[in-house]
């Protein structure tokens, strides 16, 4: 992921969105592109408009705290947009020995076999699955049975056709999947991993190109994920990420149905219906 104009790629993204009216600016005549210009960009932030062109084009690429925040607030940018920002102009630094295999800890797969009601995964920042139990499987695919190399939400989303038919809302998962890939992106910048994930989808995935090519991050916390299943139907289903502490950007995703609802009665029928088996912890390779 060796993108050395990042910054500036980002920047021109953002100021492309951003209605000029917004923003107290008024348009006398059609533009020929969309969102701000650079000069406009420039005058919101306060800062000379060739020191922004020199930050598009990668000639200045250690802006200080304060021009960050000024542009944050010229380009509208969200907290989440903000702290990538950051990161794109400060990476982490690269690690100093080669990462070890990654895997969930037993102790995690243990409490995952006591969500019986709820399905439950935990993953990392490149959407592997790294732990999961019998209800999860059958929301998404059979992780126990799939190779540790499919057992990756990313590539189940863009390049497995069945994605389309247990998301309801497949584009709308395919978007935050994209947006969260490239926040993480920005984070791990030495992972090589993450690049090859990243260039495999680029490669395979139309939908995926575009959506890159559009620069949105995204971190989705909690909300509301709605799958189909063949047996039970639809179900709507409330998502929250639990970020866990010392181990690594892994984090526990659940997901519940609203208390007396459909989504309730379909999930304790799936689970008469399935076959439970042990929460599974996925091995480390290479």
């Amino acid at each position: 992921m060796d993108d050395r104009n990042d910054l500036g790629r980002f920047l021109k993204s953002r100021r492309a969105r951003v209605d000029p009216a917004d923003v107290g600016i008024e348009v006398l005549a059609r533009r020929r592109v969309a969102g701000l210009r650079r000069e406009e960009v420039a005058s919101l932030a306060g800062i000379s408009v060739e020191y922004y062109v020199r930050l598009e084009q990668g000639r200045a690429s250690r802006p200080s705290e304060s021009v960050l925040e000024s542009l944050a607030r010229a380009l509208a940018l969200d907290d989440v947009e903000r702290r990538y920002l950051d990161e794109l102009v400060r990476p982490r630094p690269a690690a100093a020995r080669a990462p070890r295999a990654e895997r969930a800890r037993p102790e995690l797969a243990q409490l995952l076999s006591f969500l019986d009601r709820v399905p439950a995964l935990v993953i990392n920042h490149r959407m592997d699955v790294l732990a999961w139990n019998h209800l999860s499987c059958q929301l998404f695919l059979d992780f126990a049975a799939a190779t540790p190399r499919q057992r990756n939400l990313a590539r189940f989303g863009f390049l497995d056709a069945d994605s389309r038919q247990r998301f309801v809302d497949w584009q709308d998962v395919c978007r935050a999947t994209a947006g969260s890939l490239r926040l993480a992106a920005g984070r791990h910048t030495h992972d090589e991993a993450l690049a090859t994930l990243i260039g495999e989808l680029t490669m395979k995935s139309e939908l995926f190109r575009t959506l890159w090519a559009g620069r949105d991050v995204k971190q989705r916390t909690h909300g509301t994920k709605r799958f189909r299943h063949p047996v039970v139907g639809d179900l709507a289903l409330r998502f929250e990420n639990f970020d866990l502490p010392g181990e690594g950007d892994q984090r526990l995703v659940t997901f519940s149905p609203e208390p007396a609802s459909p989504a309730e009665q379909a999930l304790a029928l799936l689970a008469m219906w399935s076959t439970p088996a042990p929460a599974r912890v996925e091995e480390p390779t290479g």
